[in-house]
Formats: structure tokens, C-alpha cells, sequence
């Protein structure tokens, strides 16, 4: 029977994976607290050209779409960045910058996003710092994010890989190629095909200097070192101070001791079409697809009002019970003595229940069929 059974891509959660969920998003929505950040609700439904404006075109298509009665097409929500720049841009308007804002909300995307990324219902914990730019607010949110991870238990296991999108767009600004082209190149060193992406620079008869650079891009993943190999193979200058940059945010990282829970990922250039400047990406160990995102989207607000800098990142609360999960042993009643209560005497046996429930314990009324 069809009603028996779900829609590809989503799920029920039950006892302890629910509890542990709950668990999860409390502690998130803590950790934004205390780094003054303000919760806010954005609708579920809302109008399909906003996503169009926040996300772009391809990605917003993965929505959920339909028709209002007045024949103007909504969408639920695929994202709640988008929203949340409009409430910038709108609402907001007069605020003092800089906003920082936080949300716990489901999204939902008709196509899955990949074999990995199946669901097509998933709640993201994520914020927005909006109004200001700079390292410091860059750094404040790679912060924030290390200090969820850790929060909610997964302590060393995670790597949060850095990346700017400057770097690239430097190597391939005086290259004379067409936007398919560009896209080509982007794909071939983000998925690291290191044969395709060398026949492509033999082919497109890219100059020595600029193919060299390209090619190993795909080899440039660590630490520090990484940074002093690219400047040893890169000669134009917006890249150059863009390793400069990535290099005042690593000295903090290692300032602060938190080196082991970052690395420099210059090949991760997925984001081009939406990041403006840094861009990261959640890893957790044993976990062969990411657990969240984020970067800087200086141009996103001007799509519903005045531009401003911005800079976010999402973390997908559904990846994170399931990584947690597997090593948790939570029992089914989530560790707390259970007081089996009888019903022979009604009276009675409901007066101790109430006082036991005033205590704080947990209790079992047992009712017979």
C-alpha cells in the first residue's frame, strides 16, 4: 500500500535518534547565543523568485514548486540564506551592523543533491554575519563553528577546510576563456582529475606560467606548507594577496592552537558561482562527504536592497545525528530510572505519579489492555 510507506528522501526519527537531535540543536543554538547571535524564524513556504535571486537559477530549480491561488509560483524552502538577506535588506534595513543572526529550520530540495546527500528533508543550523568584511569576521564564524563541533562531541574528528575564491579567479583572469570553458576548468580541479584537467590545459593552449599554477592546484591540501608552495608557482598578483590573506587567518588558527582542526584546501573552488571571498567546508573523519558549508556572499544582499559584506555558514543537523549515532548508546529512555507506576487504585497511584513528577523523575504509568 502506498500509505504504508514514505517519499524517497525522507525519514522519520524515533526515541533516542529524536532525543539526540534535540540535543544537537540546543546545543548549537547555545553556542550562537553566547556569541551574541539572534535566533530568527523564516517562513516555510515562500515566493520561488526569491530563491532564484538568493541561490541562483540551477540550484533554486531543485525546490519544491507550485502554484498560489493568484498564479504566482512558490517554492518551499530550499534555503534559508536567502531569506535571511531579504530580512537584511528589508526589515532590518535600519538596524546597527553589523546583524548576526542564527536559525535552526528545515530545508527541502525535490533532486537530491548527490548519492551521499540523499535526503531531500534536512534541517540546517546555521548563521549570517552581515554588515561587516574583513578577517575578523571571517575568523569569527570559523570560530563558531569549530565550537559547535566540539560542543555537540566530535571533539578532534572534525577538519574544516579553508579555501578563497580569489585565488583562482587570480589564475584565470587574463585567460581568454568563455564561460563554459570556465566551468570546465573549475570542475576538472574541484573533483581533482588530474588527467582531464591536464589535456584540457594542453588543449585550451594555456601559457606555461598559468598551466603550471592550474595543474597543481589540485596537489595544494594541508597546512602552512601549502601556502608557501602555491606562492612558489603562482606569479599574478590578486592571488598572491589572496594567499597573503589566507595566511593571517592561518596564523591565527595556530595562534589560538586549533591547527589540527583546520587545513587549506585551494582545489575546493565549488562555490565560485556564490562565495566573493573565503569559503570552507565541514569534514568529519570516516565521513566521505561534507557535513556543512559556509564562506563570504559580499553580493547576495543587493539582490533584495543595498549591497553590504556577508559572511555565513550551514551545518547540516541530519549529517550530525547520524554521525553521532553510530558511536552513542543511548538506551530508550535516554539514561534516566524509569518508576513504573500500576493503576489498581486510580487515586492513589496518579497522587504518586504527580509527586514523583514533581521531582523531576521520570515515570511509567502501567495501563492494562
Amino acid at each position: 500500500m502506498l500509505l504504508s510507506k514514505l517519499p524517497p528522501g525522507m525519514r522519520y526519527y524515533l526515541g533516542a535518534e529524536a532525543r539526540l537531535r534535540r540535543r544537537v540543536e540546543d546545543t548549537a543554538m547555545s553556542v550562537f547565543e553566547g556569541w551574541s547571535y539572534e535566533e530568527v524564524l523564516t517562513p516555510a513556504v515562500d515566493y520561488y523568485a526569491l530563491f532564484e535571486r538568493g541561490m541562483g537559477v540551477t540550484e533554486a530549480q531543485t525546490s519544491f514548486r507550485f502554484t498560489d491561488n493568484d498564479g504566482r509560483m512558490l517554492s518551499l524552502r530550499p534555503d534559508v540564506t536567502s531569506s535571511v538577506a531579504r530580512v537584511a535588506a528589508t526589515l532590518f534595513a535600519d538596524r546597527e551592523r553589523p546583524l548576526r543572526l542564527c536559525y535552526a529550520a528545515p530545508v527541502f530540495r525535490q533532486q537530491q543533491q548527490s548519492h551521499a546527500e540523499w535526503r531531500r528533508e534536512n534541517t540546517h543550523l546555521g548563521c549570517e554575519l552581515i554588515g561587516v568584511g574583513g578577517d575578523a569576521a571571517d575568523l569569527e564564524v570559523l570560530l563558531l563553528a569549530a565550537e559547535i563541533l566540539k560542543a555537540i562531541g566530535l571533539g578532534d574528528s572534525f577538519c574544516i577546510t579553508i579555501n578563497d575564491v580569489g585565488v583562482f579567479n587570480g589564475l584565470i583572469s587574463d585567460l581568454n576563456l568563455d564561460s563554459a570553458s570556465r566551468e570546465s576548468l573549475r570542475r576538472l580541479i574541484d573533483t581533482r582529475d588530474v588527467t582531464e584537467l591536464q589535456n584540457f590545459l594542453n588543449e585550451n593552449s594555456i601559457p606555461t606560467s598559468s598551466r603550471e599554477s592550474l595543474a597543481r592546484l589540485v596537489q595544494l591540501t594541508g597546512k602552512r606548507n601549502v601556502l608557501d608552495e602555491a606562492r612558489s608557482v603562482m606569479t599574478h598578483a590578486n592571488s598572491l594577496a589572496t594567499l597573503d590573506k589566507l595566511a593571517d587567518i592561518w596564523q591565527v588558527i595556530e595562534s589560538l592552537g586549533l591547527e589540527n582542526s583546520f587545513e587549506i584546501d585551494l582545489a575546493d573552488v565549488s562555490g565560485l558561482d556564490y562565495y566573493t571571498g573565503l569559503s570552507f567546508k565541514v569534514f568529519v573523519r570516516g565521513v566521505g562527504y561534507r557535513v556543512g558549508r559556509g564562506g563570504r556572499y559580499d553580493g547576495l544582499t543587493a539582490n533584495f536592497g543595498s549591497a553590504e559584506p556577508a559572511v555565513g555558514f550551514v551545518l547540516s543537523l541530519d549529517s550530525l545525528v547520524e554521525l553521532l549515532g553510530r558511536n552513542n548508546s543511548t538506551d530508550g529512555n535516554g539514561g534516566r530510572e524509569t518508576r513504573s507506576i500500576n493503576t489498581d487504585d486510580l487515586s492513589k497511584n496518579f497522587r504518586e505519579a504527580l509527586r514523583r513528577r514533581t521531582n523531576g523523575e521520570q515515570i511509567r504509568i502501567e495501563l492494562k489492555r
